[in-house]
């Protein structure tokens, strides 16, 4: 079988080499697949595939261009990547000859001279276009279901917003725009020294914490928000976001979750780390805010006047971050149910299954993190739906917010946020879908970050789009918070569908939809097939 610790490693005086190589590399292999453009299958391929799903399976495979050599040699070697590159082997055909002979000739081709490489390759195998075309269909079945869902989605929203109280938000404070008091950001490091949830690892846990108080003081008692970051983000990333719940006078602390934040795919990337995340991160995130939640319990008194509300703490995360959200609101690892999804191919169109499925190396223990002083919990862009399943989510008793985008290309919102939210028990529970946004269309500084792998998965975006995004979801979660943690039933119309209707802006439509909504999503749903990571 095919090894990827048998690719090439260049050297340093192979380096420049290697890098001219690389630069030329997508001429190369457009100009290598010239004669297949000419294929009579691939006609058909191309002819019977809309022009958006070959753009967005362009935008992936430009992706990948993103990386140095070096780079991209490193993520290969990772758990995600080796599964990543075993999936991408679909996309050739071998020649008449074994996998291991095609491994050795790209070792000793690349030894020789990386510019002939490709040339060689070509020698051996064949594009596999039935596959290409089958990934194709996937892609153009998931566009045409989610703007069905979407229209479904639209029309719920409708209904709702018709039968709900009529209200002149013209006339109420608005929520996008920040609040009386001034946020004071201050940085604190916590050590756990206690911590080994399942035996893997050593048992001391290091890391900081962005905290964000409100100035001056509100009167009474203050309710915490905690945000948790996905995975290769920052606290940093979150920095305006957390201002703005501040200066309406919440309590924000960001911890940094070391193992699966920027600072780990930097090492990753430098040959430092072998992982894009560390397995027990699964446990050590919601670990976290709980030793997080725990430490300010013992300074409240002495740093903080005893103003802190520890019994009333919401949990915003993003992607990663909403795993971990959902954890500690009582979702459970469903083993069985991940171990039937990640059997089966791990296909393009949901790549958080690549994160998902890695909770399979853990320790088959029943985790159960859920925190009793965390009254509401906020995901954003959330992968769950294999590692939990509904078995999982359905544990959750408290009120929840979900925020999706209709472009979200790592974790689709057909598989994992929409298809979620009929699961949930709850009946304090609400769907915010924002048509247009993406996975990282939500905070305004990771998008300056991951400005270049943006510009690819979205060329036409602006950053003016962002901001709607941004401006959506800030006047949500404060709303959100405002009445499940503050218990502030004035607010409670800025959770009705036509709240969302009159911030709406067109392009970027922006529904909400309640617990009244989840039973014609579920039979909405019931129409697709999920088994297989595709929606028919």
């Amino acid at each position: 079988m095919f090894d990827s610790n048998q690719i090439y490693k260049p050297s340093s005086k192979d380096q420049k080499d290697w890098q001219d190589w690389w630069r030329s590399l997508p001429s190369r292999f457009w100009h290598w697949l010239k004669p297949l453009r000419r294929h009579r299958y691939w006609t058909i391929v191309l002819k019977r595939t809309s022009r958006n799903s070959k753009r967005k399976l362009s935008h992936w495979i430009q992706l990948l261009f993103v990386l140095s050599p070096i780079q991209f040699y490193r993520l290969f070697q990772t758990s995600m990547g080796k599964e990543l590159l075993l999936q991408l082997r679909n996309l050739i055909k071998y020649v008449n000859q074994a996998d291991d002979l095609l491994a050795l000739q790209l070792h000793s081709s690349a030894k020789a001279k990386p510019v002939n490489s490709l040339g060689k390759f070509k020698s051996y195998v064949r594009l596999n276009l039935y596959w290409i075309h089958q990934t194709l269909e996937r892609f153009q079945q998931l566009n045409e279901a989610t703007k069905k869902v979407v229209e479904v989605i639209r029309q719920l929203a409708e209904k709702e917003a018709i039968t709900s109280t009529v209200v002149d938000f013209s006339q109420l404070p608005d929520l996008r725009k920040r609040g009386n008091y001034e946020p004071c950001k201050q940085n604190l490091l916590l050590e756990d020294s206690k911590r080994d949830p399942a035996g893997i690892r050593s048992a001391v846990r290091t890391f900081q914490v962005s905290l964000y108080q409100p100035q001056p003081w509100p009167e009474g008692k203050i309710p915490i928000i905690v945000i948790s970051h996905g995975l290769g983000s920052s606290p940093d990333d979150f920095k305006e976001y957390a201002e703005h719940l501040t200066s309406h006078g919440y309590f924000v602390a960001i911890p940094q979750h070391p193992g699966s934040d920027a600072n780990q795919i930097q090492d990753m990337l430098a040959g430092n780390s072998n992982e894009i995340f560390k397995l027990q991160e699964f446990l050590d995130r919601p670990l976290d805010i709980t030793y997080l939640l725990d430490e300010l319990e013992r300074r409240n008194s002495t740093q903080f006047g005893d103003r802190l509300n520890l019994n009333s703490v919401g949990v915003i995360g993003h992607s990663f971050g909403a795993y971990t959200a959902l954890a500690l609101a009582g979702a459970e690892i469903n083993f069985d149910k991940l171990e039937k999804a990640c059997g089966s191919k791990i296909e393009p169109i949901n790549l958080s299954l690549l994160l998902q499925c890695r909770a399979l190396h853990l320790p088959r223990h029943i985790y159960n993190f859920r925190d009793p002083r965390i009254k509401a919990v906020l995901p954003v862009d959330c992968v769950g739906s294999e590692v939990f399943g509904a078995n999982g989510v359905e544990q959750i008793q408290i009120p929840l917010l979900m925020i999706t985008g209709t472009e979200d290309r790592t974790a689709p919102a057909i598989i994992e946020q929409i298809r979620m939210f009929p699961w949930l028990k709850t009946s304090h529970r609400y769907l915010a879908l924002m048509k247009g946004k993406a996975h990282l269309g939500t905070f305004s500084k990771m998008e300056t970050r991951f400005k270049a792998i943006l510009v690819q998965l979205l060329p036409n975006s602006q950053d003016s789009d962002m901001r709607i995004f941004c401006n959506y979801a800030y006047a949500i979660s404060l709303a959100f918070f405002e009445v499940y943690l503050r218990d502030n039933q004035a607010d409670l119309p800025y959770l009705q569908a036509s709240y969302a209707q009159y911030i709406s802006q067109d392009p970027f439509d922006f529904y909400l939809i309640s617990a009244i909504s989840a039973p014609a999503i579920a039979q909405m749903l019931a129409h697709y097939n999920f088994s297989q990571n595709a929606v028919n």
